[in-house]
């Protein structure tokens, strides 16, 4: 995440001034980087225990959910180093490796979510011909890589090429939204034309609305994800002033919208009232 790495790349400080006071807005990342940890990391270890334990649907149905949550434990982690980088820059490396993962892997498993819904609501055929989990597999390593790449790409560009960084993640940001709103559209499309014998088939109906409201509110999360990253992206890329502050509310927001996937597998299988959501 940008934020992640704001007070290591402005050229008032450096990766060497970890030692000095600790501002406001340090207070408040600090603070919202240590709820993300100590409440998303049980969560979603959790979910993965779910799934592999067979809880919810299964494995193969499961399995882009069970890679969201993994990349998402990834982001747990990147919460803590962020947190002990304003004290041992040592870590600060690995710190921003680790942006690389979850700027790109939320999304990315997002997508696969949407499109796999999409799949199973407007082209079942197929749906059903690549429903075998090493179809999901594939898309799963392909993913993984892609996103290794983008951990790459972040700690390489976020110190030196800033600018360069933010137009990353800008156009990353808006090919992803792209996918979703085509999936979501489709599938309205799909909701409002009634096939052969389709009239009366309640269940099938229902399935297709979940279908809807699920892309639907996966896409309004991203949105509410990433429009702060890039609105203050933009700005900075126009002023060419990389201000703390600016990043602050999409920090809020990444953090806040990363507990929306989980919230709803839970409520799903049941278990949202499981002790460590208390």
């Amino acid at each position: 995440m940008i934020n992640s790495t704001v007070n290591f790349t402005t050229p008032e400080t450096s990766t060497n001034s970890t030692t000095q006071s600790i501002g406001l807005v340090e207070v408040l990342n600090i603070c919202v980087y240590s709820i993300g940890f100590l409440v998303g990391l049980p969560t979603h270890f959790y979910i993965i225990w779910l799934i592999i334990t067979g809880a919810g649907s299964g494995v193969v149905s499961e399995f882009f959910i069970l890679n969201f949550s993994i990349s998402e434990a990834g982001f747990c982690v990147n919460c803590l180093t962020f947190v002990l980088s304003v004290w041992f820059s040592f870590i600060v490396q690995f710190k921003l490796f680790l942006v690389g993962l979850i700027t790109t892997g939320r999304p990315l498993f997002q997508c696969l979510i949407c499109v796999e819904r999409y799949l199973a609501v407007v082209h079942p055929v197929t749906f059903l011909k690549f429903k075998p989990l090493r179809y999901r597999v594939i898309c799963c390593t392909v993913a993984w890589i892609i996103i290794l790449g983008s951990c790459l790409c972040c700690m390489y560009t976020i110190d030196p090429h800033n600018i360069v960084h933010m137009w990353f993640l800008s156009v990353q940001f808006l090919l992803f939204v792209f996918i979703q709103l085509f999936c979501c559209v489709a599938v309205l499309r799909a909701l409002k034309q009634s096939g052969p014998g389709e009239r009366g088939r309640e269940e099938e109906n229902h399935m297709k609305k979940r279908a809807f409201y699920l892309i639907l509110l996966t896409t309004v999360t991203m949105v509410i994800t990433y429009a702060p990253y890039s609105i203050a992206g933009f700005f900075t890329i126009v002023t060419e002033k990389l201000i703390p502050a600016n990043w602050f509310p999409g920090l809020v927001c990444y953090v806040l919208s990363g507990f929306v996937q989980p919230v709803l597998y839970l409520h799903r299988t049941g278990k949202l009232s499981y002790p460590c959501l208390l």
